[in-house]
């Protein structure tokens, strides 16, 4: 007899999947990926430049589901791999603790963020990258900037989906602009 742990249906169909994003919020990761100097200071902040269904360039966050019996650990370095590369090499904390947690809506309004398909739930964190990082999957571009220039809040607002309000956060975390 099979086991919870033997179970491989990671994905549901297209048609499971929106029939349950119509009524169960749906947990997410997103991660904002940074360089740092030895002393453990930001220097370097990653966004990812992306085509949107309609068509527009949007500098985005990395973001995805945590999958059926994954730890979150494991969602965050499959994001990462999959949006930067094998070689990103991101080093997540022992006790990864998130420095928010964003709730995405269908209705624009409720929150900052929004999500025209579905009510999602996204620990956030910010991780620190040591490797060779390049744009793959769907990504056209990763930007490096400066933690200035990601809180710029021009920047920020060109962000989609509440990804800019996310930046914004991470930023006042980190000690960079206000929130």
């Amino acid at each position: 007899m099979p086991t919870d742990l033997d179970r491989h249906e990671a994905w549901l169909s297209r048609e499971d999947l929106d029939n349950i994003r119509g009524r169960v919020p749906i947990l997410y990761v997103a991660a904002v990926p940074v360089r740092v100097a030895d002393n453990g200071s930001v220097t370097r902040v990653g966004l990812l430049l992306r085509a949107s269904d309609t068509g527009t360039m949007d500098r985005e966050l990395i973001a995805g589901r945590v999958n059926y019996h994954e730890r979150v650990r494991d969602a965050l370095v499959r994001h990462l791999e999959k949006d930067l590369g094998p070689m990103a090499l991101p080093s997540v904390p022992a006790s990864p603790v998130p420095f928010t947690v964003a709730e995405f809506f269908p209705t624009p309004g409720i929150t900052p963020f929004h999500d025209p398909r579905q009510h999602a739930v996204a620990l956030s964190y910010i991780v620190p990258v040591r490797g060779d990082c390049a744009p793959q999957h769907d990504a056209l571009d990763l930007a490096w900037l400066t933690p200035a220039e990601a809180s710029e809040t021009g920047l920020q607002a060109e962000m989609a989906g509440g990804h800019g309000a996310l930046l914004q956060q991470a930023m006042s975390h980190l000690g960079h602009g206000s929130f």
